[in-house]
């Protein structure tokens, strides 16, 4: 029985799944470790916390599969390796050790720094060759904050002695014993140094930001054999055949192998990608042009991506902020108890709104109350206020990419929540569809390393294993969702440029 384990990263735990041939799974471990907030608008990791978390539960879920099969001499085929994004470690070549903390993609410590590249001029080169903005979201500054205010950085970077990675290239050095040092072309699409036409590091880009070439790692595809595990508490000689980074895994499990597929992961926020085939997408609208994957020296998959910034989060401050409900499931059940929200429109731009806005200013806001209002109108608006991001977010992708989606394919924990899916489908006018097998984006890390060693035959083979469990259908007419939509305008645009 061919086997594969997906080791999924993320901001605030590690896991571990171990996948069958079917694509289902079989065996599972997850750790949390510890998030360090050294200063305001500061999110640090320790690497280290990182790699003992995700070794563990590695462990533990190859014996937690051996104890399901009652085999402990079973072998794992592969395995695939998926992470939170942006997210920057520098370590010393020789000792292995990093040189400073983590500085994780939430980090902002570097935004006056992309304020000055902007203000140069840097903004209209850095998408072109790169499918981004300039932001702190992505790494190019985050290293080169580290190169500057770590004692002896600069000059061990320039001699070759210090290495960088994004969470991936990380987990694959310390897998393999330090032999490889590597990076896929979805990772590095986020790095901000990358050249997503070239599919290499771009001179003009290492320029700008003042970082050399020398601590970079090599580029390899996201499906191909790229080492071998050698470290304790894993077995030795397993082939690590895919690095991938969190979302593109995510579009990869969800079977959106085709321009114009789409889907969305309902978590904190939400991450929508569309699949736009050989050729990468001109960003517009606050969405950037990212690789998706790339099969094995194959023309690379593109994708466009954009972000709402709160969703579940909204919720959670519900729960905690307002007191209204007791636990984030109890959200549906109050919603369910009005048919409407009567009239109130929230905007949770607690932190700013994203795509299509990006206003960083914008600022949370709650409109229509009236003596009526109850606590249920509230949290029925708080979930259409999910649902009408995504829409706009939906629409931009449509304007950028000309393609109009058939279905929106989703994941993560707000997919639980039949109230929000019946609202996001009635808002779009699309089916929305939820696979059986929620955990996609360990799912897509598993695919991709299932492909590299011969698990699975090609991408025809992979959609035969996708199972659905839940369709929902537009209910409402185009009328009634355009009206719903241009209400959320008018209140958005009452909540921008606040702060």
């Amino acid at each position: 029985m061919a086997a594969i384990l997906a080791l999924d990263q993320g901001t605030t735990s590690s896991r571990a799944i171990v996948f069958d041939e079917r694509g289902r799974p079989l065996a599972s471990a997850q750790q949390e470790f510890r998030q360090h907030f050294p200063a305001p608008g500061w999110v640090e990791h320790d690497a280290i916390d990182i790699w003992q978390s995700q070794r563990q539960v590695a462990e533990e879920a190859i014996k937690r599969w051996h104890q399901t099969i009652g085999d402990p001499q079973a072998t794992i085929s592969a395995i695939g390796v998926t992470n939170q994004r942006e997210t920057t470690v520098l370590w010393n070549r020789v000792t292995g050790q990093p040189i400073a903390p983590a500085i994780v993609w939430q980090d902002r410590r570097t935004a006056s720094m992309c304020e000055r590249l902007v203000a140069d001029g840097a903004l209209n080169m850095v998408r072109a060759k790169t499918g981004l903005v300039i932001d702190p979201y992505f790494s190019a500054t985050k290293i080169a904050w580290l190169l500057e205010h770590i004692e002896g950085a600069r000059e061990r970077a320039e001699r070759g002695e210090i290495a960088f990675g994004t969470i991936d290239t990380w987990l694959l050095y310390n897998l393999t014993a330090g032999k490889v040092h590597a990076t896929d072309v979805s990772n590095a699409s986020r790095t901000m140094l990358f050249n997503i036409h070239t599919l290499d590091w771009d001179d003009e880009l290492l320029t700008l930001t003042d970082i050399p070439r020398a601590i970079l790692p090599k580029i390899v595809s996201s499906s191909e054999i790229i080492g071998t595990t050698s470290c304790d508490g894993l077995p030795h000689g397993v082939p690590i055949a895919s690095l991938v980074g969190d979302q593109q895994a995510a579009l990869f499990g969800q079977g959106c192998h085709q321009p114009g597929l789409v889907k969305n992961t309902y978590g904190t926020g939400c991450f929508m990608l569309m699949n736009t085939g050989r050729v990468p997408a001109l960003p517009a609208k606050g969405l950037i042009s990212t690789v998706g994957w790339r099969q094995a020296h194959a023309v690379p998959t593109y994708a466009l991506e954009g972000s709402v910034f709160i969703a579940g989060a909204a919720v959670q401050w519900l729960r905690d902020g307002l007191g209204i409900i007791e636990s984030a499931s109890d959200v549906e059940a109050l919603a369910a108890s009005v048919a409407s929200t009567d009239g109130v429109v929230f905007v949770p731009a607690f932190s700013g709104l994203g795509t299509p806005d990006w206003d960083p200013t914008a600022r949370g806001m709650m409109i229509g109350l009236t003596r009526g209002t109850t606590k249920a109108h509230i949290a029925r608006a708080t979930l259409e206020a999910i649902a009408l991001q995504c829409a706009e977010l939906m629409r931009a992708m449509k304007d950028a990419s000309g393609i109009a989606p058939h279905e929106l394919r989703v994941d993560g924990g707000g997919t639980a929540n039949s109230i929000l899916m019946q609202m996001q489908a009635d808002l779009l006018g699309i089916p929305i569809v939820k696979a059986q097998v929620t955990e996609t984006t360990a799912l897509g890390a598993a695919f991709l390393a299932g492909l590299a060693v011969g698990t699975w035959s090609g991408l025809p083979d992979i959609v035969h294993q996708i199972a659905l469990e839940h369709t929902w259908e537009p209910t409402i007419s185009r009328d009634e969702a355009e009206a719903k939509l241009a209400n959320w305008h008018r209140a958005t645009e009452r909540a921008k440029h606040w702060a």
